[in-house]
């Protein structure tokens, strides 16, 4: 099983609430599973998981200020040593699209360029408008079983 981290912003509890239904899958699948604020996230974070799920509330057609301190704290301490990454996202917006899923993703393809980390994205991500509903809570839950199953 994989070792996965899921990093994440949230201001209304919307976010939260993705982000721990991705944990419920993960753990249910047999993944070990690190659910962290962005705030509290680290680069040894990112070093020590073999994927990492992003989610962030879509502000302003971007991701929320608290991931982009996560990755602007982590870029330097990372370097090369991350090796290859897969990833994923999931978004909330109160009335956006994937704009912040786009700047994460601008975001891990510049790692790749200039820190020779491979960020790969492996599913597509998840993007809800407000609350998540039920369904889109148990496309989470599916979303982390998934994310349990791979490994580079």
């Amino acid at each position: 099983m994989s070792r996965v981290l899921i990093v994440y912003h949230s201001h209304t509890g919307n976010t939260e609430a993705m982000a721990k239904a991705i944990y419920d899958g993960a753990v249910s699948a047999g993944a070990t599973v690190s659910l962290k604020k962005a705030a509290d996230a680290t680069a040894e974070d990112i070093l020590n998981c073999d994927v990492v799920a992003f989610g962030t509330p879509n502000n302003f057609r971007y991701m929320a200020g608290a991931m982009k301190d996560f990755f602007d704290r982590v870029w330097l301490r990372i370097g090369d040593r991350a090796g290859n990454k897969l990833y994923t996202t999931f978004s909330t917006a109160g009335g956006g699209g994937r704009e912040a899923i786009e700047s994460i993703e601008h975001i891990c393809g510049a790692f790749s360029e200039w820190k020779q980390v491979s960020f790969k994205e492996v599913l597509e991500g998840i993007v809800t408008t407000g609350k998540p509903s039920a369904q889109t809570l148990q496309e989470c839950r599916e979303l982390g079983r998934k994310l349990a199953q791979l490994r580079l």
